[in-house]
């Protein structure tokens, strides 16, 4: 219960007019901060949804694989460079904002993530570094504004962001492959 009020308390912070114009005012960190913090928000309501209603989620999401395609779905949704141009300009992009990577990508991923194998795990994150990468070199590469709400400078930092965040997943998945963590244990 706890956990639910931190969760909830969060996003209710977020909201705050202040708060959200200023991470928003920076294309960076309304992609890398203020977006992740929703969906950690999620994570955390997560556990009550998870006791209330466990036979949704054992029949909706037994192995895990439909809660992280929708996880997915909308994070992939979110950085698409004009869905963050609209929650800027529409009121209703941006309540649709909160709920979405809240309720519909930060629930799903508590509840998948642990019933997914090691496999998935790490295609998940590949599928996570190969998107980096791409909107990375799509935000440095792009000959014209992505954004209307940002500059260009904002556009380029975000897409260094992007690219700094592949190599990271890539050196954690070459630590991954390359390491025996029964030699730590």
């Amino acid at each position: 219960m706890n956990q639910f009020f931190s969760g909830f308390l969060l996003v209710i912070f977020l909201a705050l007019p202040p708060v959200a114009h200023l991470l928003e005012s920076i294309m960076i960190v309304h992609m890398h901060m203020q977006m992740p913090l929703l969906v950690i928000a999620g994570f955390l309501m997560a556990r009550l949804f998870q006791l209330r209603f466990p036979r949704f989620f054992e029949k909706w999401n037994g192995n895990g694989i439909p809660g992280i395609l929708l996880f997915l779905i909308i994070i992939v949704f979110w950085t698409i460079p004009r869905s963050m141009d609209e929650a800027l300009n529409f009121q209703s992009m941006e309540i649709f904002k909160f709920f979405s990577l809240s309720i519909l990508a930060g629930i799903p991923l508590r509840d998948s993530w642990k019933k997914l194998s090691s496999f998935g795990k790490n295609a998940v994150i590949i599928i996570f570094t190969i998107k980096y990468f791409g909107m990375g070199l799509l935000y440095i590469k792009a000959p014209v504004q992505l954004c209307n709400n940002y500059l260009i400078m904002d556009q380029l930092t975000l897409g260094w962001g992007f690219l700094t965040t592949a190599i990271c997943l890539v050196i954690y998945l070459l630590y991954v492959t390359f390491t025996d963590p029964t030699k730590y244990q």
